[in-house]
């Protein structure tokens, strides 16, 4: 149906872009008045009214496929394909219990033993801890 709809709506809004476009303006008929023949096909008015009219009905036919349209996609269907597929079961976590890293850093103000600058870390020596060395 939307299809449909939509084939309609984009084959009646190039119709209407055509007879718009044959349709002449208002200062047209100046021209006629300084020596131009008129149309006698159709009249003294020429094609006029049977223009407008089909312009009309192409306009209420655009119209009613726009409303159509907006009214099947603002009431879309909130059903899903995926309904009958179950969720995965949710996983359990293991905890793998660990200790918290210690790394010995110095005070600001102090130097350590390796002569490193106050507040950064002194190079590890083998079985000796950093201890701040006093002046």
């Amino acid at each position: 149906m939307t299809t449909l709809l939509i084939v309609i709506h984009v084959l009646v809004s190039l119709f209407l872009i055509v007879i718009v476009l044959l349709q002449h303006g208002k200062g047209a008929d100046v021209g006629a008045t300084f020596g131009g023949s008129s149309q006698s096909l159709f009249g003294t008015e020429g094609p006029v009214p049977l223009l407008n009219k089909i312009t009309t009905f192409a306009a209420i036919v655009f119209m009613g496929t726009s409303i159509s349209l907006a009214y099947i996609s603002a009431n879309k269907s909130t059903g899903t394909v995926m309904q009958e597929v179950q969720a995965p079961a949710p996983m359990q976590q293991t905890t793998v219990p660990s200790e918290p890293a210690t790394i010995p850093m110095p005070t600001t103000g102090q130097q350590n033993d390796t002569g490193a600058a106050p507040g950064m870390p002194a190079a590890e020596k083998s079985g000796t801890e950093n201890v701040p060395t006093e002046r």
